[in-house]
Order: C-alpha cells, then structure tokens, then sequence
C-alpha cells in the first residue's frame, strides 16, 4: 500500500521520517493529490539544525513540518505525535522500538530498509505485521481515543503579544477568534515598550531555559520572516544582538561552550576581547557572545502584523474594561464591568499578563508583577551602536530619534517614571560602555512597564488548573483542569520570543496535533506543575522562600 492510497479518506495525517531523507516527496504527494487528507503533518529527523525540536512555518498553512535534532531513540521518547505512515531507515539497535509502538497509530504503514533481524522481531512482538519491508501496526494493546474535531471558536483575553500570537496561530487553523482587550488599541502594557530584545541563551548544561529561548527564538525568526519580515512587516531591526562578558570567569564559561563546537556560528559566536571592541568601538574586556540574527522589534507593530494575518477570522472587542468570566453550559461567557456579555465560546485563552491575577479562575496561580522602567535617551545622550548591547543592562540602536535604555526590577506598583529608576539605568548604562559621562544631564522620560512573571521564570503555556479540586493529585496529566480555559502567562522580559511558540504549542495542543516541543519542555511549562509544587511545598515548607529570583 502507498502513501496516496493509504491516507484517502482521513481529514489528517502524520508521517515519520527517521532521516528526513522523504520530506519534499512527501509534502509534494499531497500537493498533487486531489483526494489528499485536509492536513498534513510531517516530522523528520535531522542532523543539520541546532539541537531539539523546530517547527518550520510554510506557506501552505495546512502543512507543518517539524525538525527534530536528536537521534531517533532521544527524538522519539520526547515526541508526542502519532504517526500514520513511518519511514524507518538507517536503525541502530532496539532501543528505538518501544518508544516507536508507544507513539505509532493503530492500523500506521512502516516502510523499512536495512532492518536486521533482531530489529524486525523486536517490531514484530510489539505489534507491527510484517509483508515483505513494510509492516502495518495492528497491536492489540487499548490504544489513546482519537481527539474529536473541536469546535472552533475562541475568546482570547489580552491583546499584548501573548494574546495577538495566539489569535494568529488559532486563526491560521481556521478558529473563528474574539480578542478582548480592556484598553482602545493592542500593545498598551507590558507589550507596550518601543523596543524589545530577542535573543537566545546559551548555557553549559543546555538546561530547560536555554533549550526553551532556542526554540522559541528560532521559531520566531522563522514565523516572522513568513509575516514579511523584521523591519519590513514591522517595526525593527535584526541589527544582532552583543551580549558582554560580565567578567573573567563568566568569559572562561563562554569559551568552554564556544569550544565544545555545538553551537554554529551563524546561531552564536563567542568574540575575543579584541574582536568584539572592533566591532562594538567600545571597550569589551571580557570579550562577549555574537547573535548575529539577534535584534530588536518594536512589540506593538509585531501585534498589528500577527493580527493582520488573520483576516476575517478576528473579531475585536477593544476597549472593554474589566472583565469577568462565568461559565454556562458548554460556553465561557466574558462580560464586562456592567454584566453584559463582550463575547462567548466554547474556549477561553488567558493572554493578560500579570492582570490574569484578577480572574476567579486564575487568581491561584503565583504570578507578580515586577515593575520595569526603560529609560528613554536623545541621540546626543547615547552612544550610536551597530547592533544591541546588554550585559546587566541593554541599549538599542537609534530608531526615530530614541534610544532605549534599561530596564530595572522592581517590586512596587507603581506606574508613573521616577527619577530613582532613572539612575539605576544611567548607572548600568555607564557600567556597560565604560564610560562614566554617558547619558549625563538627560532629561527623565521613557516608559514604565509591569511583566507577568512566575516563580521559576518559566512560561505557562497550556490549560489551566482548577486549584480547589486538586485533592491529593501527584502527577500532571491528573491534575484537574477548567474545562475549555488555557493559559499563556508568565512570559516575563521574553515575551517577543515565547508568544509565538507559546502560541503554536496551545493551539497544537487543542488540535490534538503532534506538539511543537519536546514533551520535557512541554511539561516544564504546564500551568499545573504549580499545583504539584504547593502539594510539595506544604508537605516539606521551605524556610525563607522568596517567590521571585534575584
């Protein structure tokens, strides 16, 4: 049976490829068959990216494809997907085999080559029926039912760049979308800054953090280069991004990791004290990390054109105040601060930042907000670089006769500038370009922002825990949940870059698609791990715990 055949009849489909050898044969079968499943799913290893999971955007939004760095037994203990056609070539040993039936749906073809025969057994007694190199997956073991077509209609509480990035994404599905926000335009808050950095990180161990910001970040480089572009389809500039050493030993860790020859240069790229004050035309003692597809983007503009990608599909409700939510059958209804209903579906996306604390239903979660000013610098007042600058601090490039400087952290609710935070960011500022009359008589002006950030710095991405029913829960997948209600919270000073991956994987997730991620991140991010972590705590308290890092 071939791939054309085997596929008539179904709305969606998922291949496999175990070396990516079959993915433009596949993506252009589907093309060119008129009978062709709605959508179709593609993930392929492959060894020609930075490690873990990458979704590619393409043109065609009904097909996704999915890089996977890893080799196939790691790739596919992370993987949630299952496959309907699998292409298995090149197989070292057995330990692939497991992992493989766990995923694989019933009645799935395997197309094999090179399999020996302890491989072709081990496949055989978990399920798959030989016929020459292919085999059919007929285990008889209870199989996961299959995700019911969902009702496509959403409410999405927050226009910053979570909640615009989730409407784009769910829009993109063809999910009718009603964005509510309680200021008149997109972008009023924490997302309301002139620029914001993307970056990725880089670490030793390759830790959940900095696995998490590299697929984020390069998600992001990619959607929005489909969008049109950084600087054309909005406000910006992929100027690259320095990150200074903070001192010698900081720089003897860079350079370790540079060493270890994981990291590609057009991703990162350590410079030598000398290499990077040519290029900066500042002193840089400790040298520092080049991302030369780093940059800075305006985040309002970033939401306009992530809006304007869904075309009739949005509806917008600006303007609406307070709201509230109250669950009817089925339905969440939202309704304003005079109890009238603004909208009404079947799924509600919280995306308001450090305001989801005010909602009955997520009041629970342990989210603060911190307060950060960016400092706002005339030409005459900044150094003009070629790309961004940060360390402990940042500074931009020049765009419309600003230059941003900052951004403190603070603990306070207070909205208005002040002086005091004026200086914290002069002084950083000074301390990053080595020069101790930079910025000196600036008047005070910029802007104060409040992000939304959880105790371990971590996004939540996913649906949300109902705290009161939890009872005795220890695992996540047990956890009681708000029917229809999700989350895309926490995103921290990060949010250009988490939203639209924490976008695709929510959306994913309610498609019952394969998951953008690893399922370790996945995980990592689940808005329920709190309420494994308040079982823990209150069993084994902590002395002197401090919610937020320094």
């Amino acid at each position: 049976m071939n791939l054309q055949d085997h596929w008539r009849g179904r709305a969606r489909y998922t291949v496999f490829d175990s070396d990516g050898s079959h993915v433009r044969a596949v993506i252009d079968a589907w093309r060119a068959d008129p009978q062709r499943p709605a959508r179709l799913h593609v993930v392929a290893l492959t060894d020609a990216l930075q490690p873990g999971f990458h979704r590619i955007p393409q043109d065609d939004r009904q097909v996704t494809l999915d890089l996977i760095a890893a080799p196939l037994d790691t790739a596919l203990a992370e993987l949630n997907a299952h496959p309907d056609f699998v292409y298995l070539h090149g197989a070292q040993g057995t330990a692939f085999v497991r992992p493989l039936a766990r995923l694989t749906a019933l009645g799935a073809r395997l197309e094999s080559h090179g399999l020996d025969d302890e491989q072709r057994a081990a496949l055989a007694a978990l399920g798959f029926v030989f016929d020459g190199d292919g085999a059919t997956f007929a285990t008889r073991k209870p199989r996961l039912p299959s995700t019911p077509e969902p009702d496509r209609r959403a409410l999405v509480l927050g226009a910053g760049v979570a909640g615009c990035a989730a409407a784009a994404r769910l829009c993109a599905r063809g999910w009718q979308v009603t964005l509510v926000e309680r200021h008149p335009q997109v972008a009023t808050e924490a997302s309301g800054n002139l620029a914001g950095i993307f970056m990725p990180l880089l670490s030793r161990d390759d830790n959940i953090p900095t696995r998490l910001t590299r697929a984020a970040y390069l998600y992001a480089l990619r959607l929005w280069e489909q969008l049109g572009g950084v600087g054309r389809a909005f406000d910006g500039d992929q100027c690259g991004v320095l990150q200074l050493s903070r001192d010698a030993g900081h720089a003897a860790v860079s350079r370790a990791i540079a060493g270890d020859g994981t990291v590609t240069p057009d991703f990162a790229r350590w410079l030598e004290p000398i290499e990077a004050e040519a290029l900066l035309g500042l002193p840089a003692p400790d040298g520092g990390w080049l991302f030369p597809e780093g940059g800075w983007a305006r985040p309002g503009s970033v939401c306009e054109a992530m809006l304007a990608s869904c075309g009739d599909l949005l509806t917008r409700r600006f303007g609406a105040g307070d709201v509230r939510l109250e669950r009817e059958g089925d339905e969440w209804i939202a309704r304003g601060a005079d109890g009238n209903a603004i909208g009404q579906a079947p799924t509600v996306v919280l995306a308001s930042g450090a305001g989801a604390r005010q909602m009955a239903q997520s009041a629970d979660l342990p989210l603060q907000a911190l307060r950060g000013q960016v400092t706002h610098l005339a030409p005459e007042h900044a150094p003009q670089l070629p790309l961004v600058l940060c360390r402990e601090a940042y500074l931009t490039p020049s765009a419309h006769g600003v230059t941003c400087a900052g951004a403190t952290y603070d603990l306070d609710a207070d909205p208005q500038l002040r002086a005091a935070s004026q200086e914290e960011n002069v002084a950083r500022l000074r301390g990053l370009v080595s020069d101790p009359q930079v910025a000196a008589g600036a008047p005070l002006a910029g802007r104060v922002g409040f992000r939304c950030v959880a105790p371990d710095r971590l996004p939540l991405v996913g649906r949300l825990p109902d705290f009161a029913a939890a009872g005795a829960t220890e695992r996540l997948r047990d956890v009681p949940r708000h029917p229809g209600l999700y989350g895309l919270l926490g995103y921290a000073s990060r949010g250009l870059i988490w939203a639209p991956l924490g976008a695709e994987l929510l959306a994913a997730q309610l498609e019952g698609e394969p998951m953008p991620l690893e399922m370790a991140l996945v995980d990592a991010l689940d808005p329920a791990r709190f309420v494994l972590r308040a079982r823990r705590n209150s069993r084994h308290p902590a002395p002197n715990a401090t919610d937020i890092d320094s």
